[in-house]
């Protein structure tokens, strides 16, 4: 963070000192929400929220070495005083994001923001020093959390930027306003909230909205939605994607024996190879997408291929595919889930699992509205129509999910015959129930909601400790 006096702090945030903090006292270390990541130097923000109430632990947060504590009631710490800690936490990280010299890159879609944004952030940092959140803190506290993380030698910012409701991408994106904006596509994650495809596409377009006219938009040519978005912004465009059309973009596609992608990477001055440590076909549009920023930035094709040759699954629960001593291949996608993510997800199941016993774990989708049970359905007819040894749905609402797949599966099944579907409340009853079924040799994928924290199923099937 850029090192600033509590006595400004109160200044930008609208806040007042209390417990005797000393105006002049330096906040130099990060901006943090949890006590226990506290550095000498922090500058501890006191959320209050459903279970826990960040107040209780400002003491403790002083004693590891917070210089002070930004909250909305004084407590036995230094503390600045506001009327809302988030609102006072957005202000904080405007100010500093307007005194950076860094170039903001904000990426949005429904589907492929983290893996996206850890991929840009590798291709960036060959440039220079480059801040991104390890994760998904995409929202209205972590946004300006990661923003705070940057001081002056930062060069590039690689924000990722989720639409909880209208307006939101807007309101994040003025906290720290991106040159670059990244859209990979519109599909149907938070359905009910939006309440349909154009809507969802509305939202996503208030980041290339916040662009101004000396920036890029880099747009999906394969999304019509994302392709409309172009009219929307006063900033120069550049497609990324497959289509002939797409100024970046991938020929000659093609999975090897563990469902990773290789293609020859495509643009305006020329080409390379590029082969993918990461799984699943669908990875090669978010490849795409931070090859199309890093190209407008100057980065020449051949390092661009280079670093997206070697990278690394970043974030957990994302396509994480490990293999046991006895040869199970134990796919976790469990951070989240929507319809075209599972979609993806079973796609990489199915090259990955070729002449292989395969089995899944999925439950059922949330935030759908009106059309919930329908696409669980659907859910539950690509599931039993994957070819599957066993499936597993865990937890509550699954019988949409089950109904489409046993209508898939041809009707229910009987004994020695059909596909075993299983139903079970939760992420432990999934992996005792697997560990009956399973094999050396067999591929699992474990695939939910986060509320459902199906991470859990794959970390006792690896015989880890779940967190």
């Amino acid at each position: 963070m850029i090192p600033l006096p509590l006595a400004r702090i109160a200044e930008i945030t609208s806040g007042a000192l209390s417990g005797m903090a000393d105006p002049r006292a330096v906040v130099r270390g990060p901006v943090v929400i949890d006590s226990r990541a506290v550095e000498p130097g922090s500058l501890f923000v006191a959320i209050r929220g459903a279970r826990v109430d960040g107040h209780d632990f400002a003491a403790q947060a002083v004693r590891a070495g917070a210089v002070a504590v930004l909250g909305t009631r004084p407590t036995e710490a230094p503390g600045v005083i506001v009327p809302d800690a988030v609102t006072a936490l957005a202000a904080l990280a405007t100010e500093v994001a307007a005194a950076l010299p860094a170039t903001v890159i904000g990426v949005t879609g429904s589907a492929g923001k983290t893996s996206t944004k850890d991929l840009l952030a590798r291709l960036t940092g060959r440039i220079g020093p480059t801040i991104a959140p390890v994760g998904s803190y995409n929202n209205e506290i972590g946004h300006p959390l990661t923003v705070l993380k940057a001081d002056a030698d930062t060069r590039f910012l690689v924000l990722e930027l989720s639409a909880r409701d209208a307006g939101h991408i807007g309101y994040l994106a003025r906290i720290a306003p991106p040159s670059i904006g990244v859209v990979l596509n519109v599909g149907t994650a938070h359905l009910g909230v939006f309440g349909g495809r154009e809507a969802i596409a509305k939202a996503k377009g208030e980041l290339v909205e916040a662009l101004p006219r000396s920036g890029v938009a880099i747009l999906n040519a394969d999304d019509p939605l994302v392709r409309e978005m172009a009219g929307r912004t006063a900033a120069r465009v550049t497609f990324f994607g497959r289509a002939e059309r797409a100024a970046v973009r991938a020929e000659d596609v093609r999975l090897d024996e563990r469902g990773r992608a290789s293609f020859t990477l495509r643009t305006p001055s020329g080409a390379a190879e590029v082969n993918l440590r990461l799984y699943g076909e669908h990875a090669v549009s978010n490849a795409l997408a931070a090859a199309a920023a890093a190209y407008e930035l100057g980065l020449p094709v051949a390092t661009i291929a280079q670093e997206l040759s070697q990278a690394e699954p970043r974030s957990r629960w994302r396509m994480e595919v490990t293999d046991r001593p006895d040869g199970v291949t134990v796919i976790n996608d469990a951070y989240n889930a929507n319809p075209d993510s599972m979609r993806a997800a079973f796609a990489a199941l199915g090259a990955l699992g070729q002449g292989r016993r395969r089995f899944a774990v999925i439950a059922a989708l949330r935030e759908l509205g009106e059309e919930g049970p329908a696409l669980n359905e659907e859910l539950g007819r690509l599931a039993g129509g994957a070819g599957l040894d066993g499936l597993i749905v865990a937890g509550p609402d699954a019988e949409p999910v089950l109904r489409g797949a046993y209508t898939a599966a041809g009707g229910l099944p009987y004994p020695g015959q059909g596909l075993p579907i299983v139903h079970v409340a939760d992420a432990e009853a999934a992996a005792a129930q697997l560990g009956a079924w399973l094999r050396p040799g067999d591929a699992v994928l474990v695939k939910g909601p986060r509320a459902m924290e199906l991470q859990r199923t794959a970390e006792l099937l690896l015989g880890g400790v779940a967190k």
